[in-house]
């Protein structure tokens, strides 16, 4: 289905986490919806509170905040802001197909290396490596850090999984890229879908490593809302000799559910299958030297720019 585009005249650019087990305060994004269409993606019910559908319409129906850097210039200029780390795509990814039109979230990176504001980006589109200019000098200032999600190495699962998603081999490439010109990135083996790409944890930190990446993270598969029955519905479409032994893993370490929203629970799973899965993915961090504390940015070099600093 063709992709269609609505303006998002949003008031404010810079959304305010009050989830207690979520690692960041403030996020970034610059769209709501998201092309690349993960069957699995838990920021697919969203689109219900604009009265869309989880499904179709959140890959298809796209709403872009086309003055994103005009909001984030005000904001970050107010005295009121305090310079902290800002996550781009806490939600949607910032890095879509389309993104190559809008450019948004350049416009957004340059706005804050403008002011020195450290970001971490979590992508898992290639399209991250045209704005190596500016994450290379930030990254100089210790301001800049890639968070990367690849699920799979194998591309038919990937293909159906995350239709429009780079590619795996393109996303190692880009990892490969980013951290040659200097900029850290954290590989997320991100989300691991039981019964289907757990077995291939060995594999992917062995590739991450390869590529270059400091550090690596892990997640399993969390389901809220109707993204679980959108997911039942993949599995029997494209993998029906699996979908059984794949819910039935989920369902173990989910107090028997599909899904688990209490804070901490839904992001800790339990069980004997998710300390396997934890054990596992440890091991194999530390075999390939994944396993580092990555480095906090930093807010040191924060500049509030004024009129005049930007006719400099």
């Amino acid at each position: 289905m063709k992709t269609e585009f609505y303006e998002d005249n949003t008031k404010g650019i810079l959304s305010y986490n009050k989830s207690p087990d979520i690692g960041f305060e403030v996020s970034l994004n610059p769209y709501r919806g998201c092309e690349h269409g993960c069957i699995y993606c838990f920021a697919r019910p969203f689109h219900e509170y604009l009265g869309l559908s989880a499904g179709i319409d959140f890959e298809t129906k796209i709403f872009v905040k086309m003055n994103a850097p005009v909001l984030l210039r005000e904001e970050l200029s107010a005295p009121s802001w305090e310079p902290q780390t800002v996550v781009m795509s806490g939600v949607t990814d910032c890095y879509q197909p389309f993104e190559r039109k809008f450019g948004i979230t350049r416009r957004c990176l340059e706005v804050f290396w403008e002011f020195r504001n450290p970001i971490a980006i979590i992508t898992k589109n290639a399209l991250v490596t045209r704005d190596i200019d500016i994450l290379a000098r930030m990254a100089e200032q210790n301001l800049a850090r890639v968070n990367f999600s690849i699920t799979t190495l194998d591309p038919e699962i990937a293909r159906t999984m995350e239709p429009r998603a780079s590619a795996p081999h393109r996303r190692l490439e880009a990892v490969k890229q980013l951290t040659s010109a200097g900029i850290p990135v954290n590989v997320m083996i991100a989300p691991i879908i039981p019964g289907l790409t757990d077995e291939e944890i060995p594999a992917l930190t062995e590739a991450a490593a390869e590529a270059g990446a400091q550090t690596a993270a892990m997640m399993m598969v969390r389901l809220p809302y109707g993204v679980k029955h959108l997911f039942e519905d993949w599995l029997e479409q494209h993998q029906p000799l699996r979908k059984q032994k794949v819910l039935n893993k989920i369902r173990a370490m989910r107090g028997g559910k599909l899904n688990e929203p209490d804070f901490f629970k839904r992001r800790r799973p339990t069980g004997e299958y998710a300390e396997q899965m934890k054990k596992l993915f440890t091991l194999h961090a530390k075999k390939h030297g994944l396993d580092r504390d990555g480095s906090s940015l930093t807010t040191q070099h924060f500049r509030r720019v004024t009129d005049q600093l930007q006719l400099l």
